[in-house]
């Protein structure tokens, strides 16, 4: 990717972050008055997680985290099977919109996903023709947090940034992320904002 390109998707990624966070910040502050419209408390900016496709190569997109407009942090995430169609189940990548983070654990127990994972909510594909469910961020380990000793609990390299639609992290990333959002400065979203 092109220094331009990726300069690009950052500025996108902050745009993105900001009007999400003004949106976040303004229904709350209006509200944050007082009796005859003064002020109280100011409200604390939002943390904001923004995963932005690659249309190129969905397996070299980007997960970040916004604090308000600042970046705090940017790492590389796949989403799909190399597929752009967010409507083809198991192999489309991250249908766009703002998926609503159910839950968030570092030692998660599912059959195929172990570990470190974000659990999103369900959502209709971009084509209303499908619901796409079991959706996480994640990575490849064994529900401890360790490296496994085979696939897929191993992570071998590039190529393990292909998912069935969730988003995937490097197993250093993704405990490198929750070390951040487990910040009392930082705090966790209630979101993920995907975009392409």
């Amino acid at each position: 990717m092109s220094k331009s390109s990726s300069n690009g998707r950052r500025l996108r990624g902050a745009v993105i972050a900001a009007s999400a966070a003004t949106v976040l910040a303004l229904a709350p502050a209006a509200l944050a008055q007082g009796p005859g419209g003064a002020p109280q408390k100011p409200v604390d900016a939002p943390t904001t997680l923004v995963f932005d496709k690659n249309l190129s190569d969905p397996t070299d997109s980007r997960l970040s985290v916004f604090k308000g407009t600042k970046l705090w942090a940017t790492y590389r995430a796949g989403s799909g099977l190399k597929v752009t169609d967010d409507c083809v189940r198991a192999r489309g990548w991250l249908p766009n919109g703002n998926w609503r983070i159910k839950l968030k654990t570092p030692t998660y127990n599912g059959n195929l996903i172990k570990g470190y994972a974000i659990h999103l909510e369900d959502m209709k594909c971009s084509k209303g023709t499908l619901t796409r469910t079991e959706m996480f961020i994640h990575s490849e380990m064994n529900r401890d947090g360790s490296a496994g000793g085979t696939e897929p609990r191993r992570w071998d390299g590039a190529g393990d940034y292909k998912s069935n639609g969730c988003v995937k992290l490097n197993p250093v990333d993704i405990k490198a992320m929750f070390r951040l959002l487990d910040r009392a400065d930082i705090g966790w979203p209630t979101h993920l904002r995907v975009v392409s």
